[in-house]
C-alpha cells in the first residue's frame, strides 16, 4: 500500500480511496475532502436525476403533486421541463392540493402540505381556504426545507438555497449547522470544481461514491489496442513545434538504440518530432560529441539501419558487434584506427595499402554496418547509394570529396570506453525501452529484436516495479499479460479512451507506429510491412492508409477522407516525386479516390496520380 502511494495511476488511487469508509477517509486525508475522488460526470447525471429532469416524468396530476412534495417550490416553466402541463396545476389548485405563491419575487407552486413551512420559514403569503392541518407550525421549518433541498441536490453551497429563497446567508448557514450537528447533512468539500464549504445529504453522497467508483473501475479496465495507437504518437511528440538542439537531444534520448533505416531517420522520423528540422542540428550534436550513431546492419548497397545514442548513455547501451567482418583490408583498417584513433579516409586508404579506393571504402562500410566503426558527422549516411563510375584513364586516388567518405572515422569501442557490467547494461536497456514505449509490452520488446527477448529484460523490469519506479499491470487488452509502464504513462493512455479525431502520418518504420510490431496489420488486399520508404496514416489510432515503398501502391482501411490523403501527401512528399498507380490492387482510376487525391494535391497522369515535391 505504501510502496505505490506516489506512483500509482490516478484512477487506481481514486478507486482505492473511494472504497474506504468515510471516517477512515477523513483520517487519511486529514479532512473530509472528496474533490479529487468524485466523478464530475456522475455528479452532473445525479443532479438531473434528483431534480426529475431525466428519467420518468409524471403521468398524471396525482404524480405531479407527488413531484411538488418531493422537490419543493417550482415555477411553471420548471414544472414544464419536468413534463407537468399547466392544466394539471390548475386541477391541483382547484382541489387545494397545490398552492401558487410568490417566493423571492417569483411565482412558484408548492404542495399544499408545505404551506405552513413556507409561511414560517420564508414568510410566504398563503391563499385562504387551505385545510387547517396544512397551516400548523412545525419546529425548525427552515431546517426541514433545507433537509429536503439536500435530499434532492448534489453537494451545494449555503448560498444556493439562500439565493433561491431570498434569505440571509447567515440564517441558512445556522440552519445547515444544526442539520450537520444531528448528522442529517454532511459538511465538507465534495464537488471537483467547488470552492469553500459544501453540504450534502448522506444518501446522496453514498450514491455519488458508488457511481464514481463504478466509473473509476471502468477506467482501470485495459484499453483497446487502438488507444495505444493514439497514445504512441502523442508520447513521441509527433508534430511538436519545439525545435533546436535541446529538442533534438530529447528525441535522441527517446530513440536510443532503435534501429532505423538511414534513408528515413532524418527525413521522416526526426523531422516529425522536431519543428523546422535542419540536418545541421544533428551534425552539430555529433561533432560536439553529444550524440553517437552506430550501424545496425546493411539494407543492400544503398541503405542500412542506424541507431542513435547519447554519448553519455552509449557505454551502457551499445553492444559489441555480433560478427566483425574479416579480411586483409578490414584488418588493416582496424589496426590503423586502433593505433592512431580517428582518421580521415585518405589516411585509411594509405593504411590499407592503396589500390582501388572503392574496395577500401566498401570494406570500411562493412565495418560501419557491423557496428564496429562510426563517424564524427552524419553526412556520409545522407548520400548513400551506388558510387559514380570512375572515368577511364583517371588515376586510382581516393576521392576525398566523395560523400560517403566524408568526416573522420573511428572505432566505436574507442568512443565507449570500458564496457559496463551486464546488470547495468540491462537496467539501461530497460529504461530506454520504457522511455520509448511508455507502456512496455512483450510484443514491443520482441519487435525491437532485443537480445534475450522479453525474458532477458523481464527480471530488471520486475525489480524496477518492486522498487516502486514503474507500474506493472494489464493496461492494453489483447497484448501480453505482463505490461510495465512509467509513472504518468498509464494516466495519459487512459485519457485517450475517446477518439481524438487526430490524423497522423508516419513512416511505417517509426516506433510511434504500433502496426506491424505491437499490433498486427489489419486484413487488406496487399501485404503491408514496416519497410523503409513506406508510410501509414492513422485516424484516432485506427489505420486508414498504407503507402508502399516507392509510392506506387496504396492500401486503404475503412473510410478514407481527403484529410487522410492530405496528411499522406505532406509526409510522403518529403521523399520527392511519387506516383500512385494502384489502390487495393486495382488501378487508381477505378478506386473512387481520384477526386480526393486531386484535393490533396495529386495530378492525373496516364499511369496514375502523381504528387510533385
Amino acid at each position: 500500500q505504501y510502496l505505490y502511494e506516489g506512483d500509482a495511476p490516478l484512477a487506481e488511487r481514486r478507486a482505492q480511496a473511494l472504497t474506504l469508509d468515510r471516517e477512515l477517509l477523513a483520517e487519511l486525508l486529514g479532512t473530509e475532502e472528496l474533490r479529487e475522488l468524485l466523478d464530475p460526470a456522475a455528479i452532473a447525471a445525479l443532479e438531473l436525476e434528483l431534480q426529475g429532469l431525466i428519467g420518468r416524468h409524471p403521468r398524471d396530476a396525482d404524480e405531479a403533486g407527488d413531484l411538488l412534495r418531493r422537490l419543493g417550490d417550482l415555477g411553471t416553466e420548471e414544472l414544464a421541463a419536468r413534463g407537468v402541463p399547466p392544466g394539471w396545476l390548475a386541477a391541483l389548485e382547484k382541489e387545494r392540493r397545490a398552492v401558487a405563491v410568490r417566493v423571492a419575487g417569483d411565482d412558484r407552486w408548492i404542495a399544499a402540505e408545505d404551506a405552513g413551512r413556507y409561511r414560517d420559514a420564508l414568510g410566504v403569503a398563503l391563499p385562504v381556504g387551505l385545510p387547517e392541518p396544512f397551516l400548523q407550525s412545525q419546529p425548525d421549518p427552515l431546517a426541514s426545507l433545507l433537509l429536503r433541498w439536500a435530499r434532492t441536490h448534489v453537494p451545494f453551497l449555503a448560498g444556493e438555497p439562500a439565493q433561491r429563497w431570498g434569505l440571509p446567508l447567515r440564517g441558512v448557514d445556522e440552519a445547515l449547522g444544526r442539520l450537520v450537528a444531528r448528522s442529517e447533512v454532511l459538511a465538507g468539500e465534495f464537488h471537483p470544481t467547488g470552492v469553500g464549504r459544501e453540504y450534502c445529504h448522506p444518501e446522496v453522497l453514498r450514491v455519488l461514491r458508488r457511481r464514481s467508483l463504478a466509473a473509476l473501475r471502468r477506467e482501470v479496465e485495459p484499453v483497446p489496442p487502438e488507444v495505444l495507437a493514439r497514445f504512441l504518437p502523442a508520447w513521441h511528440g509527433i508534430g511538436a513545434e519545439a525545435s533546436g538542439p535541446d529538442r533534438l537531444a530529447e528525441v535522441v534520448f527517446q530513440l536510443q538504440g532503435f534501429a532505423l533505416p538511414a534513408s528515413v531517420i532524418e527525413r521522416d522520423v526526426l523531422a516529425a518530432r522536431v519543428g523546422s528540422y535542419n540536418p545541421r542540428l544533428l551534425d552539430e550534436l555529433v561533432s560536439m560529441g553529444e550524440v553517437v550513431w552506430v550501424g545496425r546492419g546493411s539494407l543492400g548497397q544503398q541503405d542500412g539501419r542506424v541507431a542513435l545514442y547519447l554519448r553519455r548513455e552509449a557505454p551502457r547501451l551499445v553492444s559489441e558487434p555480433a560478427e566483425a567482418p574479416s579480411g586483409e583490408v578490414h584488418e588493416s583498417l582496424r589496426q590503423h584506427l586502433a593505433r592512431r584513433g580517428a582518421a580521415f579516409f585518405a589516411d585509411l586508404y594509405n593504411a590499407a595499402g592503396g589500390g582501388d579506393e572503392e574496395s577500401v571504402l566498401d570494406a570500411l562500410w562493412d565495418m560501419v554496418w557491423a557496428g564496429e566503426v562510426t563517424n564524427d558527422t552524419f553526412a556520409p549516411l545522407r548520400l548513400l547509394g551506388p558510387s559514380a563510375r570512375r572515368r577511364p584513364g583517371r588515376p586510382r586516388l581516393p576521392r576525398l570529396s566523395q560523400p560517403r567518405a566524408a568526416g573522420r572515422w573511428s572505432l566505436v569501442t574507442d568512443l565507449l570506453g570500458g564496457a559496463a557490467p551486464p546488470t547495468e547494461r540491462l537496467h539501461a536497456q530497460a529504461g530506454v525501452l520504457l522511455q520509448r514505449h511508455g507502456v512496455l509490452t512483450r510484443e514491443a520488446v520482441l519487435a525491437e529484436g532485443v537480445l534475450g527477448g522479453f525474458a532477458g529484460v523481464y527480471p530488471v523490469l520486475r525489480a524496477m516495479e518492486e522498487g516502486g519506479k514503474i507500474r506493472r499491470g494489464y493496461f492494453v487488452e489483447g497484448l501480453g499479460g505482463s505490461q510495465f509502464a512509467l509513472p504518468g504513462a498509464v494516466d495519459r493512455l487512459r485519457a485517450l479512451r475517446e477518439p481524438d479525431q487526430r490524423v497522423v502520418a508516419l513512416a511505417s518504420t517509426d516506433p510511434a507506429n504500433p502496426f506491424g510490431a505491437v499490433i498486427p496489420w489489419p486484413e487488406s488486399a496487399g501485404r503491408p510491412a514496416r519497410a523503409a520508404g513506406a508510410f501509414v496514416v492513422l485516424d484516432s489510432g485506427e489505420l486508414r492508409l498504407y503507402l508502399e515503398r516507392g509510392g506506387r501502391s496504396l492500401l486503404t482501411f475503412g473510410e478514407v477522407t481527403p484529410g487522410h490523403l492530405a496528411a499522406l501527401a505532406v509526409a510522403a512528399g518529403r521523399m520527392g516525386r511519387f506516383e500512385i498507380q494502384k489502390v487495393n490492387g486495382g488501378h487508381v482510376a477505378d478506386s473512387g479516390l481520384a477526386g480526393a487525391l486531386k484535393e490533396a494535391g495529386f495530378r492525373s497522369t496516364p499511369r496514375g496520380m502523381v504528387l510533385l515535391a
